[in-house]
């Protein structure tokens, strides 16, 4: 039988499971996922601990004793994410240590409310680094206007960063600035940079649901033809711009003082239209060096039926740069597209957030 996913593990491409939660470490799925199916990183962020919390017994003996100590609904929250965090960081050390510290990650999202306030952010980071405690672990900072200082500041002090909520290449040309200037700030405070990494998570998904949402209303033949079209073809074009970047003479001066590339990541790829091949955002971005996180439903479906076409990316950049001329032809303006993005993004984040406090809260009451 195929191992489709060891084919593109193969490629290039380090398959993250998007989810967590603490029945799937208790059962064990986890380290099962990682043994059979090749998932070597686990990133997490508020609406997939709202989900995971909402009515499950495994949290029931925590949330207890938090209750006993009345301790602050922001603190059990935080010693709650955090406990899954660390156990999933310890499922994955061996993928860590294996990879020379590269795979192996787990990501810990910053409170979103602080996502437009950099010192808070900064000082979250560092809290959440020091409470999970472990090496493999990643802090998730939003690519805001605030949160790009926030990931210098972050990584001056020598924790890793996953750079989430990216949506466009302006933006990501600042994440990816961001990096060097930190790992230069963390060079100079005597920091390892070999121990140091980092992902830069560029959203795939969400831009095709708005693009096409906007193309719909133009309508026409030309915009049809455009539809699904412009997530593929902005990720490709986030890859060219990735390896400018990292072909640069600022990033060789920090390779050779022992840095590793910031990897981009491409999120959000369970595809949302159903009209759409369900492993399409796996398979048009396979490319050396990349991460992809995914929902268990499309590694599942990718472990059934997803082609390995070798590099899907570099050889794209002519038509993928015409794909974005098409669209602002026809009048979508890509620019407000990635505005209107971050904005939801952000505020998504942010009602997950309060969800999963709501949850919290209602448990530690039914505890007391």
């Amino acid at each position: 039988m195929t191992d489709r996913l060891a084919e593109l593990s193969a490629a290039g491409v380090a398959l993250w499971l998007d989810d967590i939660s603490r029945q799937r470490l208790v059962s064990g799925n986890l380290d099962e996922l990682r043994r059979d199916k090749h998932v070597v990183g686990v990133t997490s962020n508020p609406t997939i601990f709202a989900k995971a919390l909402a009515g499950a017994d495994a949290y029931a003996a925590q949330v207890a004793d938090l209750a006993r100590r009345g301790v602050s609904l922001d603190e059990a929250t935080r010693m709650i994410t955090t406990y899954d965090v660390r156990w999933a960081c310890d499922v994955l050390r061996p993928e860590y240590d294996a990879s020379d510290g590269v795979d192996g990650r787990v990501s810990l999202e910053v409170d979103p409310r602080l996502a437009h306030e950099t010192d808070k952010t900064v000082a979250e980071a560092a809290a959440l680094w020091w409470l999970v405690d472990r090496p493999n672990l990643f802090i998730k900072i939003p690519a805001t206007p605030e949160g790009v200082p926030a990931i210098t500041a972050t990584l001056a002090q020598g924790i890793s960063v996953n750079v989430t909520l990216i949506f466009g290449l302006e933006r990501y040309a600042e994440v990816i600035d961001a990096f060097f200037a930190g790992l230069e700030q963390a060079k100079a405070n005597g920091h390892d940079l070999s121990t140091l990494a980092s992902v830069a998570s560029f959203f795939v998904s969400r831009v095709d649901t708005e693009v096409d949402k906007r193309l719909d209303a133009i309508g026409g033949p030309e915009a049809d033809k455009l539809r699904a079209t412009a997530a593929i073809a902005n990720a490709r074009l986030a890859y060219q711009l990735y390896e400018q970047k990292f072909g640069s003479d600022r990033w060789k001066a920090l390779a050779a003082a022992g840095a590793k590339p910031q990897r981009p990541l491409w999120a959000s790829t369970s595809t949302k239209d159903p009209n759409l091949r369900d492993t399409l955002y796996v398979e048009e971005l396979v490319a050396p060096g990349v991460v992809n996180t995914a929902p268990e439903k499309t590694i599942f479906a990718y472990a059934d039926h997803g082609e390995t076409r070798g590099d899907t990316i570099t050889g794209n950049y002519a038509d993928a740069q015409q794909v974005m001329e098409s669209l602002t032809a026809l009048g979508v303006d890509f620019d407000d597209v990635t505005a209107v993005l971050e904005r939801e993004g952000v505020e998504k984040f942010e009602k997950s957030w309060q969800e999963l406090l709501d949850s919290v809260s209602d448990q530690l009451g039914q505890a007391k």
